[in-house]
């Protein structure tokens, strides 16, 4: 037993030192950068993510990733993608916070979180938030569908982030993010798909909440149902 918590004490200790020396540089030198971030909370998280997939028995780094966001359940999912377009689940985060209800995200200030087929394009190392990583919420489905109706402010600035906030994003708690964020700075933005459906529809299938819904959101629902239908347990 002793020489178990030894051994945990030898690997901590230069990781938390790590963690220390490079926050002291970048409290000198102002913002943090992407780099910063990843020698901060790279090494621990990179820890982490090594024992999920070997736990899930799939190769780390992966290809490509896929996060799956569940409103309904509360659930962020991990899974890689190898070379041959295998897909392997590897883990499940707990959805700290998610505002507004089910149903997509209709305009700026309606708090909802957008639901729908996403690309992550940027990192923020400096979010309020711990760490961040910014969908291109509105898409192209998005936008084509707030034009026609003339909807000129239909939001924007969404996030899957640390803490447990949200007023339209995806808040994980920050050991969640840390892992992400890293996983993501690692294998490249462009390697990453997001889907965000109101529940699980592998379990049941998605309909519009209201009778007079607009007809793309039956559209919107049934492209989710077909993503996640190449996810599979």
């Amino acid at each position: 037993m002793f020489k178990k918590i030894f051994q945990t004490l030898v690997f901590l200790v230069p990781a938390l030192t790590t963690i220390h020396t490079h926050a002291q540089s970048v409290s000198h030198s102002g913002k943090r950068t992407v780099d910063d971030v990843l020698a901060i909370y790279g090494q621990l998280s990179e820890q982490r993510l090594k024992y999920r997939f070997r736990k899930a028995n799939v190769a780390y780094p992966p290809a490509k990733i896929a996060l799956l966001g569940l409103k309904e359940e509360k659930a962020l999912e991990l899974w890689a993608i190898d070379q041959r377009g295998a897909r392997h689940f590897v883990h499940s985060y707990p959805v700290t916070a998610a505002s507004g209800k089910a149903g997509p995200k209709m305009k700026e200030g309606d708090r909802q979180v957008p639901e729908g087929i996403y690309k992550i394009i940027g990192l923020n190392p400096n979010s309020r938030f711990h760490l961040s990583m910014k969908l291109n919420y509105p898409n192209d489905f998005d936008m084509k569908y707030a034009n026609l109706e003339g909807r000129t402010r239909p939001g924007t600035n969404i996030f899957i982030h640390g803490k447990a906030d949200s007023i339209g994003c995806l808040a994980i708690g920050d050991t969640a993010i840390e892992e992400l964020f890293t996983l993501v700075g690692k294998i490249g933005k462009g390697n990453v798909d997001v889907v965000i459906a109101p529940h699980d529809p592998r379990k049941a299938p998605i309909r519009p909440i209201a009778a007079q819904s607009p007809t793309w959101v039956s559209e919107l629902y049934a492209s989710i149902e077909t993503e996640f239908a190449r996810f599979t347990y």
